[in-house]
């Protein structure tokens, strides 16, 4: 699933991550959903979201 499209996020999802100071190496951290903070439809970087470990980034991959 596609982690730029909000319709596809939602709350207890477990995804990947990429925090601001890791946006240059591409290091993910996985996680489940605690908070959508994204409001637009999408975003071409990913819709950015909290996790649950309080942790804040931008979806990359969404795990079925």
């Amino acid at each position: 699933m596609d982690g730029r499209q909000r319709k596809n996020v939602e709350i207890g999802l477990f995804v990947e991550i990429v925090q601001k100071p890791h946006q240059r190496s591409g290091e993910l951290t996985k996680g489940v959903i605690a908070k959508i903070l994204t409001n637009s439809q999408n975003h071409p970087y990913g819709i950015k979201v909290q996790l649950e470990s309080g942790l804040v980034g931008r979806i990359k991959n969404i795990i079925e």
